[in-house]
């Protein structure tokens, strides 16, 4: 199994894209290397245990700069510092090139799956057996990374962007006039392929969008108590009626997970897996060349 094989044809060109942007210009760096063949060695650092992501980036940015990679460690392997993770071979500007580009995208999306694969064996250590899911809450132009991390990561990535599924949160229902009124006109539109999910304040909230075919009510910001006792008297309720998945949301964290962590509820979504996670530091080193 290969994560490389879910990316769109499109992300070689973002690639050729944050390569133009780093150089706009005249490489002066470049100017003072030359293209001597050199050697690289791409080590994980840092002071954690970490989760190797985004390998065929990386690997593309430097075939567009005319280097080769071999990687040590596969797609998803987890890591202790420092490790050696991949050898990078190729003209010494080029390596240089391709450096600061690969190293933070690498950080990043070596950060988010790490997060993602720390939130989700805790949810399981807390008991938790449901679905483990990220957010939208990713940064413009970088979601494939960001999303491609979670899944890495081992968790759900949640919807990729507005046309992949149907969220109703609360401004368009008060724009809508209504919960019904919203899920009817999303229906109107989304078809059958679609799932529709709903945010809801309240147990009244969660009633009005189950009874207008919701697909998944989002329980937002309900902890402790509350969460379990509205998710086990709507399952109670609606039992042999309707069919729906419940989804937990809004400000979790590792402080609070296991409250959250409730197998009442089906799916818990949290932006704590890709906002503001903490990257991690690799380095390439060029080698010195071997004198005889």
């Amino acid at each position: 199994m290969s994560y490389a094989h879910l990316l769109p044809p499109s992300w070689k060109t973002e690639v050729g894209a944050w390569l133009a942007e780093d150089t706009p210009s005249f490489d002066y760096g470049g100017f003072v290397v030359g293209e001597a063949q050199r050697t690289a060695f791409l080590l994980g650092k840092g002071s954690q245990t970490a989760v190797l992501a985004g390998s065929p980036f990386v690997s593309e940015i430097f075939t567009q700069l005319g280097c080769t990679v071999e990687w040590h460690i596969e797609e998803g392997d987890t890591f202790e510092p420092v490790k050696h993770v991949a050898t990078v071979t190729g003209p010494a500007r080029h390596l240089l090139l391709g450096e600061r580009v690969a190293l933070n995208l690498l950080a990043r999306c070596s950060g988010i799956a790490t997060k993602s694969k720390r939130i989700k064996d805790l949810a399981r250590g807390y008991g938790f057996n449901g679905i483990v899911a990220g957010t939208r809450k990713t940064t413009p132009g970088f979601r494939l990374v960001e999303k491609y991390g979670m899944l890495v990561g081992g968790i759900d990535p949640h919807r990729h962007d507005l046309s992949s599924m149907i969220m109703l949160k609360d401004n368009h229902i008060w724009s809508a006039g209504s919960i019904t009124a919203a899920v009817q006109r999303a229906r109107q539109v989304g078809g059958f392929s679609l799932l529709l999910d709903v945010e809801v304040q309240s147990e009244a909230e969660a009633d009005e969008a189950i009874d207008a075919g919701a697909d998944v009510i989002m329980l937002d910001n309900m902890e402790g108590e509350q969460l379990v006792s509205v998710a086990r008297s709507l399952r109670e309720k609606w039992a042999g009626k309707r069919k729906f998945l419940l989804e937990t949301s809004g400000n979790i964290t590792e402080a609070n997970l296991q409250e959250r962590a409730s197998n009442d509820v089906d799916i818990l979504s949290t932006s704590t897996v890709h906002q503001s996670v903490q990257h991690i530091d690799f380095s390439l080193k060029i080698q010195k060349p071997r004198v005889d």
